[in-house]
């Protein structure tokens, strides 16, 4: 395993698309220390920033507060990256494969345009989680992002497929345009959730405040959510499917795009 430890932050935005299992694996010591960073225009040795300790192979480890350190994991298709302190944005942008996991904040566009992998993330993330970068057709196309904390603007915006769990409040535009995919809200939403989507599934755990374009459909319990419950326990995250303690209310829409999208809100029994 590499363990790469901040000297010290640095004092505008870095970007280190360096940082990846895919490119730090088949180096030697050195050579990981030589990578090249961006310093704002100026080009930099990823030593400058990092004290770098270890044995190369597809396990990454990052340690301190890299909160201004950018691209990250950036189309990243193995290994394990653990980031052991706040990680920046595009962190796991365009990933593929392998898995990361922060232990504190990450900044917005987090796993923008994944198409695989896991990313786990223990703290709060920033806005456009999953999203389509701007003038992009599609957001997530596979995957799993997991949010222990909140989120902010525009979560899963255009995501095509994959599933993004979020296990505190997240802000507007969840789900906008969305047009595949599962977004679970364990702790719901603000406002316009799931403006303008055609397709997907948006799930809350907690009554929202939705669009007038939605429609009341029914009051059930799906069978694929059982599926669903299955998979994320493997995560630690429980999804309620039983009957016996609730169903969920099914709306539709938008009806503005016209979409075909839904949301499955859950209603306890009692």
């Amino acid at each position: 395993m590499i363990t790469l430890t901040l000297k010290e932050s640095p004092s505008v935005p870095l970007e280190a698309d360096a940082l990846s299992p895919d490119t730090i694996a088949p180096l030697t010591i050195d050579e990981i220390g030589a990578l090249p960073v961006f310093l704002g225009k100026r080009q930099r040795r990823l030593d400058d920033f990092f004290s770098v300790e270890g044995d190369p192979g597809e396990e990454v480890e990052v340690r301190g507060d890299v909160g201004r350190v950018k691209w990250m994991g950036r189309g990243m298709t193995r290994g394990m990256l653990r980031i052991y302190g706040n990680a920046g944005m595009h962190l796991g942008s365009a990933m593929q494969g392998g898995t990361i996991e922060i232990a504190g904040d990450v900044g917005d566009w987090l796993g923008a345009e994944m198409a695989g992998g896991v990313i786990r993330v223990h703290g709060n993330a920033g806005g456009q989680v999953g999203a389509a970068y701007r003038g992009a057709m599609s957001g997530m196309r596979d995957g799993i992002i997991l949010i222990d904390g909140t989120a902010g603007l525009e979560v899963g915006m255009r995501m095509k497929r994959g599933t993004i769990v979020v296990g505190g409040p997240v802000r507007d535009f969840t789900g906008l345009q969305m047009k595949g995919g599962t977004i679970v809200l364990r702790q719901g939403a603000e406002l316009r959730t799931g403006a303008w989507m055609n397709r997907g599934t948006i799930v809350s755990l907690k009554p929202l405040s939705l669009l007038p374009t939605f429609t009341y459909a029914a009051s059930y319990n799906p069978t694929f959510m059982r599926l669903y419950a299955r998979r994320l326990a493997a995560f630690g995250c429980a999804l309620p499917f039983d009957e016996r303690y609730g169903a969920y209310q099914r709306y539709t829409g938008d009806a503005a795009v016209p979409g075909r999208g839904e949301i499955l809100v859950w209603h306890p029994n009692g």
